[in-house]
């Protein structure tokens, strides 16, 4: 694949995820039991205690992470293509950890959140491609 083509990925990806985020920020923020299909139990994961970090919402988070992704792409060359992999890496991880909470400690699974961390994780593909690709080398 391309280049260009995994740019567009990333980008689609990461404006995916800002939407997930948003939603999740503003049924927050808005004080709305959030819409979950599925089955899934959105409202108890959403208002466990690991729905917030040092008092910010997870979702905050994620808009904020989503949001770094996507301005990523306008950094040329190989640091933007690092510095991209790096967040999609660490939001990956930090996905993984929330989903490790939802299904062994909250016992309950958010389908936005599931939404989220399968976006991430092709995020962290796409952009660990990237690197691959384009045979990034940062400056020693």
């Amino acid at each position: 694949m391309s280049e260009r083509r995994l740019r567009g990925v990333v980008l689609v990806l990461g404006l995916a995820g800002l939407a997930v985020a948003g939603y999740l920020t503003y049924v927050h923020y808005a004080e709305l039991e959030p819409l979950c299909g599925l089955g899934g139990d959105c409202e108890r994961v959403q208002t466990s205690q690991w729905a917030e970090v040092a008092g910010i919402p997870v979702a905050v988070l994620g808009l904020a992470g989503y949001a770094l992704i996507v301005a990523s792409l306008l950094v040329p060359g190989d640091l933007g293509r690092v510095a991209c992999a790096t967040l999609a890496l660490a939001g990956f991880g930090f996905s993984a950890y929330l989903t490790y909470r939802e299904v062994f400690t909250i016992e309950a699974i958010c389908t936005w959140c599931v939404a989220s961390a399968v976006l991430m994780t092709a995020l962290a593909v796409a952009a660990c491609l990237r690197v691959v690709r384009g045979g990034a080398r940062l400056p020693t």
